[in-house]
């Protein structure tokens, strides 16, 4: 951070009175809402730390590490006494009164923009640290940042004269928020398609390898008739012999290989039993081709929907990093499952799946379909809770997008399991709901 963007916002930020929300949205960003109005944003990754100010955004994760919950605890209603840049240096210091005390009390949240050890850091008015974001041990660095332990000062530092004039912060940290929401959107958006991209083209590989139903009801028979040739033939068999040259049932001269590792006489069976397993997935290969199917196009849904995702936010819902992923791991045999906010969110990618989702709904969670046309239905987890707005349109969202690809206005309805009563297959009926407008926008996308 500059020092002239230090001190211009330190200016903006000393016309607040009182800091109503302060929290983390991202692994290594902070949102602190000002008079319950403004929020400006403060990201402090190592080596690229910088500011801007934006609408109020939902966290992509809860954070409940002892660091958070102070944050939270000391910071939201807290009257904010004054924030300064001290002895114009990497450091915006923020002097607070926290709410929650029973009697005068002053702490400082100093957030410090330096390099590999930016850090943003709780602390006392001993200058005792009570949290930090990072805690840094004595082998990293001279200033050791730990909970009870008295924070050194910054070591003296040459700073460049630096004279450049802002004349509107505010204007200058959104326009900031947006080059870097921007720049953003765009590789997360790459990385996220090329995820989803590997998937789809693993599908179609799949559904290609895929044996046709002919094919393997002839080579079923083939096997079949290759174990009774063995049976027919037992006599002459030696235990180290490798082939069987005999004459088949039309009298044709015929070498038949001879499983290794195999008594002989339970060399038939293996033939038999190779058999029964081709003519199993013979029955079975347009049960297999469907799913293949179904989970190609829940993919090219997928693929379509990050295309037209706008915030960082949608991106994550549509494919959660990996590491949530295996946190909030749970198997679903049938269906697709997300979680928003901490709600399990179960989507169904066919008819079938659909039935599935339905019969494992509990009475009061919540049903979503796009009205008037075929699609996914969507399950909402409540364990009996009444549902936040945003956990709503969000899964409406996935809805829509999950049942076309079309842009367009649509609207979903939404009602408790209870009130959704089957007909045939995965078609219903259902009453006491509500409806929600979902805008699906068109996008342009280069190949």
């Amino acid at each position: 951070m500059k020092l002239y963007e230090l001190q211009a916002i330190t200016q903006r930020l000393n016309d607040f009175t009182f800091i109503s929300r302060a929290r983390r949205i991202e692994d290594n960003t902070l949102e602190i809402m000002f008079d319950k109005s403004e929020s400006y944003f403060f990201n402090m990754t190592r080596g690229h730390s910088f500011v801007y100010k934006a609408p109020s955004q939902r966290p992509l994760q809860g954070y409940n590490a002892p660091f958070d919950t102070l944050l939270h605890t000391l910071l939201s209603g807290a009257k904010l006494i004054a924030v300064d840049v001290p002895h114009d240096d990497r450091i915006l210091r923020f002097t607070i009164a926290p709410k929650s005390s029973y009697k005068d009390k002053i702490i400082y949240l100093q957030l410090e923009f330096t390099g590999k050890n930016t850090n943003a850091i709780l602390l006392d008015d001993n200058e005792v640290i009570i949290e930090a974001l990072r805690h840094i041990d004595a082998d990293s660095s001279f200033r050791v940042v730990r909970p009870g332990i008295e924070l050194l000062a910054l070591p003296d530092f040459e700073r460049k004269e630096e004279t450049q004039q802002i004349d509107d912060i505010d204007a200058y940290l959104e326009n900031t928020f947006t080059e870097i929401q921007a720049n953003k959107l765009r590789e997360l958006k790459k990385q996220k398609c090329s995820t989803v991209a590997k998937k789809i083209k693993k599908c179609t590989q799949l559904l290609n390898k895929l044996p046709n139903k002919e094919s393997l009801k002839t080579q079923a028979n083939t096997y079949h008739t290759i174990g009774n040739l063995i049976l027919a033939n037992l006599y002459q068999i030696k235990p180290y012999d490798t082939e069987l040259k005999t004459y088949d049932f039309e009298g044709n001269e015929i070498s038949i290989p001879l499983p290794k590792d195999l008594k002989v006489n339970r060399m038939p069976d293996y033939y038999f039993n190779l058999s029964k397993r081709a003519k199993a997935k013979a029955k079975n290969v347009h049960i297999e081709k469907e799913n293949l199917n179904s989970k190609k196009a829940f993919y090219e849904n997928i693929y379509h929907a990050l295309q037209q995702a706008t915030t960082p936010y949608e991106l994550e819902l549509l494919v959660p990093k990996r590491a949530k992923s295996l946190r909030k791991k749970e198997k679903l045999r049938e269906g697709e499952l997300f979680w928003i906010e901490d709600y399990k969110v179960m989507v169904g990618r066919n008819s079938g799946e659909n039935q599935k989702l339905l019969s494992l709904a509990k009475s009061n969670d919540i049903w979503m379909h796009t009205r008037e046309i075929p699609g996914s239905h969507v399950i909402i987890r409540t364990d009996k809770q009444n549902l936040p707005e945003s956990v709503l349109h969000a899964a409406a969202k996935l809805c829509v997008d999950f049942s076309t690809t079309h842009p367009g206005n649509y609207l979903v309805d939404y009602t408790k399991r209870k009130f959704v009563k089957i007909q045939e297959g995965s078609s219903v009926e259902y009453d006491k709901y509500q409806t929600l407008s979902v805008v699906k926008e068109g996008v342009e996308i280069r190949v």
